[in-house]
C-alpha cells in the first residue's frame, strides 16, 4: 500500500493531464463541455476513477460519456507518458452527481422555506385552546367566600389540647393523665 499523500499527488496530477488534453480536443464530435471535477485513486495505485460533470442536456451527458469512453485508451497512454509510476493505473469514468445532488439541495430548501411561511402565517393567527395562562394559580378569596367561622378569629387547635401541646413541643400527656 501507497501512503495517501503519495496517492492524493497522483490523482491531482491525474486530474491535469486530463483536463489539458480534454481541453486541446479529442477529435470526437459526441465530445460535449466537460468538467473533470474530481479523481481518486486506488491505495495500489492501479486504477483511477475520473469524476466529471457535462454542461448540457441528458442526451449530451450520454453522448460524452460514449465518447470519453471510447477515449480512455488514449488518455490512459497520455497519462502513462507524463507520470512518474512504475505502472499506468487503469482509469474509469464516471458521471458526477454533483450538479443534480446541489438541484436536489436547492428544491428541499425552497420547500422547507416554503413550509416555514405557512407555519409561521398558521402561528400568528392561532389562538390558545384553553386559557393563554394555563397554570394554575391562587385563587383570591373574597368577603363572601368566607365562613362566619372564619372570620371570629378563634383558633380551630384550641379544641383539642393534644394538638395544641404536640405542636407547642410539650410533653404529651399519657391517656391516664400522667406526664411522662
Amino acid at each position: 500500500m501507497v501512503d495517501a499523500q503519495r496517492a492524493r499527488k497522483m490523482a491531482d496530477r491525474i486530474q491535469e493531464i486530463v483536463a489539458r488534453r480534454l481541453e486541446r480536443g479529442i477529435r470526437d464530435p459526441r465530445l460535449g463541455f466537460v468538467t473533470i471535477t474530481d479523481v481518486k485513486v486506488t491505495g495500489d495505485l492501479q486504477h483511477a476513477s475520473i469524476f466529471y460533470t457535462v454542461y448540457g442536456t441528458d442526451e449530451e451527458r450520454r453522448d460524452t460519456g460514449a465518447a470519453l469512453k471510447s477515449a480512455t485508451g488514449m488518455l490512459r497512454s497520455e497519462v502513462g507518458k507524463n507520470i512518474t509510476a512504475r505502472l499506468t493505473p487503469s482509469l474509469e469514468f464516471i458521471l458526477d452527481a454533483l450538479p443534480e445532488n446541489a438541484a436536489s439541495i436547492d428544491r428541499l430548501l425552497q420547500e422547507a422555506r416554503q413550509r416555514d411561511h405557512e407555519s409561521q402565517t398558521m402561528a400568528s393567527s392561532a389562538e390558545f385552546a384553553g386559557e393563554a395562562d394555563p397554570y394554575v394559580k391562587p385563587r383570591d378569596l373574597d368577603a363572601d367566600d368566607l365562613d362566619d367561622d372564619d372570620l371570629d378569629g378563634d383558633d380551630p387547635r384550641d379544641e383539642h389540647p393534644a394538638v395544641d401541646a404536640a405542636s407547642s413541643g410539650d410533653d404529651l400527656a399519657e391517656p391516664d393523665g400522667s406526664t411522662r
